[in-house]
C-alpha cells in the first residue's frame, strides 16, 4: 500500500489494527515503541491473542514497531491533541522509557494499552474502544427494548442495531494505513 503519511515522530500515539479491537503503543524514536505486553516472552502478533484472552497483568515493553505490529496495519493516531494538549515529546518518551520492564496490572476496562499510551501523552487514562463498546451495548439493549415494545422479535432488533454500529466504523478509518 502506498504511504503518504509522515514516519510516527518520538511521542507520537501508534494504533495497530487487530482483528475486532486496536493495540496501543507509544512511538519512542528509531523504529521502536513502548507499549504492554503478555507478562511472559511473547512478541509480535502473538500479543493479539494473548491481551484479548482476560489476562490481569502486563509488562511495559520496548520493541520495534515492525515486531509490535507484525503483518497487522498501522498509522499514528494522536486523536485527542485538540482536547488535551500533549506533554512534550521528549517527556512522553522518558515517561514510557521509565516504566519499562514494570509489571502492571491489565483490566480491558479500566486499565488497557489505550488508557496506558493515552496516560504517557496526555496525562488522562483514557480508552475510546472501552466508550464504543458501552455505546454499542447500551444500543443494542434500547434496540431490543422498542424492538419488544412494537412487537419485533429481540433477536432481529437487535441484529438491526447492533449490525447498525459494526458496520459504520468498518469504512470511515482516517488516516492512512501502514503495515
Amino acid at each position: 500500500m502506498a504511504q503518504s503519511q509522515a514516519e510516527p515522530k518520538p511521542g507520537d500515539l501508534i494504533e495497530i489494527f487487530r482483528v475486532g479491537y486496536a493495540h496501543w503503543a507509544v512511538y519512542v524514536g528509531d523504529g521502536y515503541v513502548v507499549h504492554l505486553g503478555p507478562p511472559r516472552e511473547i512478541t509480535s502478533a502473538a500479543l493479539a491473542n494473548i491481551m484479548s484472552s482476560g489476562t490481569d497483568r502486563a509488562i511495559v515493553k520496548k520493541e520495534l514497531l515492525s515486531v509490535v505490529a507484525g503483518k497487522d496495519k498501522y498509522r499514528v493516531n494522536n486523536k485527542h491533541d485538540q482536547k488535551y494538549p500533549p506533554l512534550p515529546p521528549s517527556k512522553i518518551v522518558q515517561r514510557a522509557e521509565a516504566q519499562l520492564g514494570q509489571e502492571m496490572p491489565y483490566k480491558l476496562t479500566s486499565a488497557n494499552c489505550e488508557h496506558f499510551v493515552n496516560e504517557l501523552r496526555y496525562g488522562v487514562p483514557r480508552s475510546d474502544q472501552v466508550k464504543e463498546v458501552v455505546t454499542a451495548v447500551s444500543t443494542v439493549a434500547v434496540g431490543v427494548a422498542v424492538g419488544a415494545a412494537l412487537g419485533i422479535p429481540s433477536t432481529l432488533s437487535a441484529g438491526v442495531v447492533g449490525t447498525g454500529w459494526a458496520t459504520k466504523g468498518l469504512n470511515q478509518v482516517p488516516g492512512e494505513l501502514r503495515n
